[in-house]
């Protein structure tokens, strides 16, 4: 969601258009209430997420994919991991193969032969323009950042947005040189907003940040887990 880098905007932005008029993944408001809920994922569990110190931050966004650990992800990876949030097979496959498709090569190292793995190490070549620029070009959260997307956005709560106020800030942050990533932008928060908004619409802080971070996909693979065990 951040940096200047350059990429087949086109490809990205049909990746999450069809996440977001397709997705059986958990909803806005199950999922809001989930994670303000009280329950607390397992310190083993966060302890695992977060083992490696060295990673930037937009590395410990992506760690829940790599279920192994090994630096790569591999579209079975993503795809389990699209099923352990709670989406439907046929949905994660799609997702993933059109994500592997489109950042795999991008991501891979110099010396090697792109392929559509997706390696951890050189996952900020996939940052984008017209973003918040709470990564940085190494993939690294600048909390300023990220705080003045909800001190220059947020006119009805202070901690929250609501879908026009998000539609305000893409708007602002448009890079003019890069049209074509307008949509991607315009997507990703779609996309951000649909699975993050309470019942009543607004898009929290809190959420908003559990994104960032990439600690709002283990609390949904918990989530999907206590699901199953109550069906």
């Amino acid at each position: 969601m951040a940096g200047r880098g350059r990429w087949p905007a086109a490809s990205v932005t049909s990746v999450l258009l069809i996440w977001i008029v397709c997705c059986n993944c958990m909803y806005s408001p199950i999922v809001h209430g989930y994670m303000h809920s009280g329950r607390k994922l397992s310190v083993a569990a966060l302890a695992k997420y977060h083992a490696s110190a060295n990673m930037t931050d937009l590395q410990h966004h992506v760690e829940f994919f790599d279920k192994n650990k090994d630096g790569i992800i591999t579209l079975t990876e993503s795809i389990q991991s699209f099923i352990a949030i709670g989406c439907e097979p046929v949905f994660a496959t799609t997702a993933a193969t059109a994500t592997h498709t489109t950042f795999g090569p991008l991501t891979t190292p110099p010396g090697k032969l792109p392929s559509t793995d997706i390696h951890v190490s050189h996952i900020h070549r996939a940052i984008h323009a017209s973003d918040t620029g709470a990564y940085d070009k190494t993939g690294m959260f600048v909390p300023e950042n990220f705080d003045k997307i909800f001190k220059k956005h947020s006119h009805i709560k202070p901690d929250a947005l609501k879908w026009w106020e998000v539609e305000e800030m893409l708007i602002s942050n448009r890079d003019i040189l890069q049209p074509l990533t307008w949509p991607a932008a315009e997507l990703e928060w779609q996309l951000i907003y649909t699975l993050g908004k309470d019942s009543r619409g607004y898009l929290h802080r809190d959420t908003v940040r559990g994104i960032y971070d990439g600690t709002v996909f283990p609390k949904l693979a918990e989530r999907t887990v206590t699901l199953h065990s109550e069906a």
